[in-house]
């Protein structure tokens, strides 16, 4: 089946966040690209008019071929992408509810209906569809080695599994940065400490250490080539800590941790707000939480 063009319309105008719609997020230009691109769909906005633009992306997805009480399955990739709880973390301006009452009005039309699961996600069904989940989780083993630090202390503590660690640079200007960081932690109801909230040693390496040690997520930003934030990268490796890897520049990367995947981020209001929503997703695949 294929969607009405009313339907695509609207949804072209939820995509892009444009009245009547604004509770959704606004989507400039290069968001619209990365919403498509995110979902393997390979459109890049051509500077054209936003919602015309995104229509006509609808329209030609429209009618790719579908099963008889259901859209092609790259438009039900779309409409569940668009109500993704992710795309409204952190951000004031939009409210979830009022997407997913919108999006399931234009969709009634059509025979079709939404269905939030018990991870927070929708599902596109006909009116009297089911879902069933085939997910499962993979145990992966693992080679564990032994050593003994010359240079710091272990400290007498338990690793703390909702404990995350970032090494940052402490000028003013990573302040906000910090604070994107602590804002995901805190929603996700996990912990989030960088050196200076701790004073637990006579040596501020040795708090260093104990902190790398006992967090189980050490985010670093390696934002100006900070040479402390990079040498506290090399003991959560040798640690064998899970590290995200966070910049403002991607040439800030040191050639040899050039092969792991850092989360670029501006350090404006988008930028920061951007850098939370990625690094709640990474997260979120880290510590299993739908």
């Amino acid at each position: 089946m294929q969607l009405g063009s009313a339907t695509i319309v609207k949804l072209a105008e939820m995509i892009c966040g444009d009245n009547p719609f604004n509770f959704f997020p606004y989507r400039s230009s290069s968001y619209l690209t990365r919403f498509f691109v995110d979902l393997d769909l390979d459109y890049v906005h051509d500077g054209s008019t936003r919602r015309v633009w995104v229509r006509d992306v609808l329209d030609e997805l429209n009618k790719k071929q579908s099963p008889a009480n259901m859209p092609s399955p790259e438009i039900v990739k779309v409409i569940e992408n668009l109500l993704h709880p992710d795309h409204f973390l952190f951000n004031e301006d939009v409210n979830r509810e009022k997407a997913m009452e919108a999006v399931a009005s234009s969709l009634k039309t059509n025979d079709l209906n939404i269905s939030e699961q018990p991870n927070g996600k929708i599902k596109v069904l006909p009116i009297h569809g089911e879902f069933i989940s085939t997910s499962f989780d993979e145990v992966q083993t693992e080679r564990l080695i032994t050593f003994k630090p010359s240079v710091f202390q272990v400290p007498q503590k338990e690793v703390n599994s909702k404990l995350i660690s970032v090494m940052i640079p402490f000028q003013g200007s990573f302040t906000n940065t910090y604070s994107a960081i602590k804002r995901v932690a805190e929603y996700m109801k996990l912990e989030c400490l960088r050196a200076d909230d701790i004073w637990d040693n006579s040596t501020f390496i040795q708090d260093i250490f104990d902190l790398i040690f006992c967090a189980n997520v050490i985010v670093v930003d390696f934002s100006g080539k900070n040479p402390n934030v990079l040498y506290e990268t090399g003991i959560a490796h040798t640690l064998g800590k899970t590290v995200i890897p966070i910049t403002q520049s991607i040439d800030d990367i040191p050639s040899d941790l050039g092969h792991h995947r850092a989360l670029k981020y501006l350090p404006n209001e988008e930028g920061l707000r951007d850098l939370s929503n990625e690094l709640y997703k990474r997260l979120k695949v880290i510590y299993k939480q739908d």
